[in-house]
């Protein structure tokens, strides 16, 4: 899987915290059935000047790309 973004940081989040929660369709999810990749500016962007800067002010256009691909060999 190969992920590709325009923006400079990437949020992963775990299923840690589920125990045989379910889910549609019968689905049952245990811990770490599943991961997800969010991205996104850096959380703590907005006091660092050297990082990219995560305001969108009133009348910006707020528009990023995220691509996520997979391959099978």
């Amino acid at each position: 899987m190969s992920v590709l973004t325009d923006l400079p940081g990437v949020q992963i989040y775990t299923a840690n915290f589920l125990d045989g929660e379910k889910g549609r369709d019968g689905a049952v999810y245990e811990m770490r059935d599943a991961i997800c990749l969010e991205t996104q500016y850096y959380p703590d962007a907005i006091h660092h000047e050297n990082f990219p800067g995560p305001i969108c002010k009133k009348g910006e256009k707020y528009d990023t790309r995220t691509t996520y691909r997979f391959r099978v060999k």
